[in-house]
């Protein structure tokens, strides 16, 4: 198998199972919303693939790529709510009005993210021209080599998949935490106890 084959192969399989009753929104920007609604369909997709049910796939439209970080943040401080995904479109112009726009909404969702402590993913094509924006927002099964939906989808799925694991690894059960200072095992440790080889500075008999 050549290694293009293998990578495709790959990329066909479902980045990872969600949990049963994972649920997961998407704000989508309605500026060019033709090029953003390609990588919503192609996300629906992915994330269907994965587990997740067509009625858990929550929607809201925000009027442009700005507004974004304020309507994720909505959905994503809800209990209910695993992950956000957030999709638009940056046109570069005659001014720098597409930087700051695009800067403000790559922040925002960056600070929501971080505030909620759920992932909200960053999927805001910044290019050239309309013409570039659809070839990344193409999916795979279009032909598209970008398939930038996909690649959004497959991220939140693997990014929940890692927090899980990261709360999970390595927890003490109830009773396994460190002894109190000057007591059991703790001392052999160094907690609670003189490093070895040094004096405390007290005779014996002495008190603290």
């Amino acid at each position: 198998m050549s290694r293009d084959a293998s990578i495709d192969a790959r990329a066909n399989q479902p980045a990872t199972s969600l949990p049963s009753g994972c649920r997961v929104g998407a704000v989508l920007s309605t500026y060019h919303a033709d090029v953003g609604r390609q990588m919503l369909d192609s996300a629906r997709e992915e994330l269907r693939r994965c587990g997740l049910a067509e009625q858990d796939f929550l929607v809201i439209e925000a009027p442009g790529a700005f507004e974004l970080p304020i309507v994720a943040r909505a959905l994503a401080v809800r209990d209910d709510v695993a992950a956000v995904l957030c999709f638009g479109v940056v046109i570069r112009g005659e001014t720098s009005h597409d930087e700051y726009v695009a800067e403000s909404a790559r922040e925002g969702i960056l600070r929501a993210s971080l505030d909620t402590d759920k992932p909200i993913l960053f999927g805001v094509l910044t290019c050239a021209n309309v013409e570039q924006a659809r070839a990344r927002s193409q999916s795979s099964a279009d032909g598209g080599r970008f398939d930038k939906g996909r690649e959004v989808a497959r991220a939140a799925v693997q990014t929940l998949a890692a927090l899980r694991l990261a709360r999970q690894i390595g927890v003490r059960e109830p009773g396994m935490g460190f002894a109190q200072p000057g007591s059991g095992p703790a001392r052999s440790m160094g907690f609670g106890s003189t490093p070895a080889g040094k004096s405390s500075g007290r005779k014996p008999g002495e008190g603290a």
